[in-house]
Order: C-alpha cells, then structure tokens, then sequence
C-alpha cells in the first residue's frame, strides 16, 4: 500500500503526538494536524488533501455541522471519528447520518486501527458491533430524545435497570450478578418488561429503550421535554 496521507482533528497534543508515534513505520502518516473541527475545516479548505480525516468527536451540535460540512465538501476525504465510548448510541447515529465513514473508540489496539483504516479506504463502513446492526437498520433514531420518555413512567426502577443491561448487551447470568438477584428473578422482570412495552425479544426491548430515551449508563430519570444500506464491520479491541 502506498503512504496515505491523513489529517489528525484532536484538542489533546500528547494523544496526537502519541498516535504518531503509533503509526510511524506504517503504511498511515500524519501529514498535518489540528485541534479543533474549524481548523481542520481550514486546512481541508486551504488545499491540504489528506486521503483520510481523524476527528475527535463529541457529538455537540457545531460539530455535527461541521463534519457534515466535510463530507458535502470534501467528499473524497475520508471521515474517521475517534471517540472516548459508545455509550450513547445517538452520537454513533449522528456520527453515521452526518457521514462518517468510522467511528472507532481512542482505546483500539494499534493493529486494529491499522486494519480499520485499510478498510475505510476500500469503501466500508466500519463501526463498532454493538446495537450497529439497529443504527444500520435505520431502527434507532438518530436525535436522540432529549431526555428519558414518559412511557418509561410505567416501569419500575427495576425493569428499567434491567432494560439498560440489555442495552449493555448483557445475559441473564451477568444482570443477576450485577443487579444482586437471581437469574430466575431476572427472567421474571424481563418477562414483565416485554409484556408491558409490547416487545417480542431483548433486541426488540432494546431498540424500545434506545428510542425512548434510555441511556446505558445509571443518568436519572427526567420527564422528556419533546419528543441506507451500510457494511457494519467487527471493529478488534
């Protein structure tokens, strides 16, 4: 493979100079750098071409202009989001609709982003696994609500807890342990939670609980104030 020249959008100077230090010796180069989304803006529009953008990403509304912005206007850039988590699935939605061609956590191993990379320039997109399938399928909503929904009114906190152990991708086995109560216990809820959100199975109570504004993490409850076929590849640790 030819050297690909790649532009690295990051606020924190050691990481980059860290990812640098990754890449040296391989196939990728950091030919420019910036630390924010405008700046990088700035460079792709003073002339510099890199073949693939790094972006750091938090998901706030002027950075979702701005990749989009790159993708209308540099549409043969690369997009690559790195991210601290995939806690919020919304951001990797939004990520996605804004044109992201990947969105990879800060944690991957040095091999695997390599690998990644290589397969953003053959034209996929890659993602991480999880609830990807859902996001691909156009099942969640990527705007997120803006807080949890009042059709979670009518669960208990258990049950809710339960549903974000789904979310988490948990099995039975794991929520018992976690929540301190027997696996019998867990099918119990669970059982009690699909008949009252009319799910069929944990995937579909799952996508119930991602489009009515519940999160993986333990954020409190709050009343809520409103309301294209894609490759989804195993992104390695």
């Amino acid at each position: 493979m030819q050297n690909v020249e790649m532009l690295l959008i990051d606020a924190n100077k050691l990481f980059r100079e860290g990812l640098k230090k990754l890449l040296d010796g391989s196939a990728f180069a950091i030919a420019d750098e910036a630390d924010s989304m405008a700046e990088g803006m700035q460079k792709l529009e003073s002339g510099f071409k890199p073949r693939i953008a790094l972006v750091e990403f938090d998901a706030s509304s002027d950075e979702i202009a701005v990749l989009q912005q790159m993708r209308e206007k540099h549409p043969d850039v690369k997009l690559v989001v790195l991210a601290a988590s995939t806690r919020n699935i919304h951001n990797l939605a939004r990520c996605f609709e804004a044109g992201a061609d990947a969105y990879l956590l800060k944690n991957i191993s040095p091999d695997a982003l390599k690998q990644s990379l290589k397969l953003v320039l053959l034209g996929e997109k890659v993602f991480p696994t999880r609830l990807a399938a859902m996001l691909i399928s156009g099942q969640v909503d990527a705007q997120r609500p803006a807080a949890a929904s009042p059709d979670l009114q009518g669960l208990s906190e258990r049950e809710i807890q339960i549903l974000r152990c789904l979310l988490n991708g948990h099995p039975n086995k794991v929520i018992a342990k976690k929540l301190s109560i027997t696996e019998a216990t867990v099918k119990v809820h669970l059982k009690g939670v699909l008949k009252k959100i009319n799910a069929a199975n944990r995937t579909q109570a799952a996508i119930w609980a991602l489009n009515n504004g519940l999160s993986s993490d333990n954020s409190p409850l709050a009343p809520r104030r409103g309301a294209g076929g894609a490759h989804v590849e195993v992104t390695p640790a």
